[in-house]
C-alpha cells in the first residue's frame, strides 16, 4: 500500500532551483507514494528582481518569480492526476508560535491544506518538507492535536550534519533554516516525529559528509533516455522557460541545442535520500553489480542493501535554527558546548538524523540508481 504523502516544496516558476522541478517528479511518480497534496513555499524577497543575493554558498541573481503553478499544474496534465496544490505565507514567521491568521487569506490555504488533507486521512501521512518549514510549523501552531494524531513522520530538509555553524560559522546558517528560523525551532522543539536529513556540514551545502543528504550528478545525459513528455518537462524547467503555452511546450520536442545543454549540465541533489524512505525503498546493489533504487516488495535474492538509515537521537537548537544532535547510544555530534537557548527533547526521543555511511559509496550507487529510476518513471 502506497504511503499517503504531503510535500511542502519552494518550487518557484520560473525556477529558483530547477532541481525543485526534477524533484517533483519523484512525487507523482515513485512506487510507494501516494502524492496527497503539494504545499507551495513562497518566500517574498525570492519573488523580485535584485542583482546578488548571497547566503552562506548560495548565490542568486535571477528573477521575478511566483509560485510554482507551472510546473504543478504541467505534471498533473502528464499524469493525468489532480493533485490539490496551495501557497504558505510569503512572510517569515514572526515567532515559533506564529498562526499566519493576519495573511491574504490565498497564503493561508497551505496551511488549511495541510489539517484537511491530515483530517481526511485514515492512515499518518508522510509531510515531507523541501524549503522553509513555516507551513508546517503553523499547521502544528492551529492545531496540534491533529497533526500529533496523524503526522506519521515529517521530513525535514535542513541545517547541517555536525555542530560546526553553532560554533565555527557563528551567524550563518544553511539555506532552509535561512528560510524561516522560527519554523525550524517550532519543530525542532516540538513532539513531532522529526526525521532531520541535514543539507550541509560545516564545510558548506556542497560538502560530504556522514549524516547529510548532499551528492553530485555530473550530468544529466540520462534525460535523453527518459518518456519524451517528461524530458520536455524538464527541458522546460532547466531552460528556465517564459513559455506561456506551457502544456504545449510538453507536446513539443526541444531544439536540440537546448537538449545538449541540459544533458551537459552537472546537478546539486539533496532529496533522494528523503524519497527512498518516505516511498518505502531501498538503495540496493544487485547481485550483478549495478544499482537501483526499489520499493521494498519488489527486493531480489542476491540485492545487498546500501545504508539509507534514520538513527534515534536528542536535538539541542538553537534560537536561531541552528541545531545540533546526539545520537541516542553514541556521543555527540561534535564536543562543543550547547548554545544558550537551546531545548532537548525529553523521554523516548521524536527525533531521527539521517545517516548513510560512506558518503562517497551513497553518491556512486545514486549516480548510476537515479537516473535508472528517472528513465523507468511512465506518465
Amino acid at each position: 500500500m502506497n504511503n499517503p504523502v504531503i510535500v511542502v516544496t519552494d518550487l518557484y516558476h520560473p525556477p529558483q532551483d530547477p532541481g525543485d522541478n526534477f524533484d517533483l517528479i519523484t512525487a507523482f511518480a515513485l512506487p510507494g507514494v501516494d502524492l496527497k497534496a503539494v504545499i507551495l513555499d513562497v518566500t517574498e524577497e525570492y519573488r523580485h528582481i535584485y542583482e546578488e543575493h548571497p547566503i552562506g554558498d548560495y548565490h542568486d541573481r535571477r528573477g521575478p518569480r511566483e509560485p510554482g503553478i507551472i510546473p504543478v499544474s504541467q505534471l498533473c496534465y502528464l499524469f493525468g492526476r489532480n493533485v490539490p496544490y496551495a501557497m504558505g505565507p510569503f512572510r517569515r514567521m514572526r515567532s515559533p508560535e506564529d498562526t499566519f491568521e493576519d495573511v491574504p487569506k490565498a497564503q493561508q490555504l497551505g496551511i488549511q491544506l495541510i489539517l484537511d488533507t491530515l483530517r481526511a486521512s485514515t492512515r499518518p501521512v508522510q509531510i515531507l518538507s523541501f524549503g522553509s518549514a513555516r507551513t508546517i510549523a503553523a499547521a502544528y501552531n492551529r492545531e496540534p492535536d491533529l497533526m500529533r494524531a496523524k503526522v506519521g513522520r515529517i521530513h525535514l530538509s535542513a541545517g547541517s550534519d555536525t555542530d560546526g555553524y553553532l560554533s565555527n560559522r557563528p551567524g550563518v546558517v544553511e539555506w532552509n533554516i535561512h528560510l524561516d528560523p522560527h519554523a525550524v525551532v517550532r519543530l525542532l522543539r516540538s513532539d513531532l516525529p522529526v526525521a532531520i536529513y541535514p543539507c550541509a556540514t560545516h564545510e558548506g551545502g556542497f560538502a560530504y559528509g556522514r549524516h547529510n543528504s548532499y551528492w553530485k550528478l555530473p550530468n544529466l545525459e540520462f534525460i535523453r533516455d527518459m518518456q519524451p513528455e517528461l524530458a520536455r518537462y524538464l527541458c522546460y524547467a532547466f531552460s528556465r522557460s517564459g513559455r506561456v503555452d506551457f502544456l504545449r511546450a510538453l507536446e513539443e520536442d526541444p531544439p536540440q541545442g537546448l537538449l545538449d545543454q541540459v544533458c551537459a549540465s552537472h546537478h546539486h541533489v539533496w532529496e533522494t535520500a528523503v524519497w527512498i524512505n518516505a516511498s518505502g525503498s531501498r538503495l540496493v546493489r544487485r547481485a550483478d553489480g549495478t544499482y537501483r533504487i526499489v520499493h521494498h516488495t519488489q527486493l531480489q535474492p542476491g540485492d545487498t542493501i546500501l545504508p539509507n538509515e534514520l538513527l534515534p537521537c536528542t536535538v539541542n537548537v538553537h534560537d536561531d535554527g541552528r541545531f545540533a544532535f546526539e545520537i541516542i547510544g553514541e556521543g555527540a555530534a561534535g564536543d562543543e558546548a550547547k548554545p544558550a537557548g537551546c531545548a532537548v527533547s525529553s523521554g523516548p526521543s521524536n527525533f531521527w538524523i539521517y545517516d548513510r555511511h560512506d558518503p562517497y559509496e551513497n553518491e556512486a550507487a545514486l549516480r548510476e540508481a537515479l537516473p535508472a529510476l528517472y528513465r523507468s518513471f511512465r506518465v
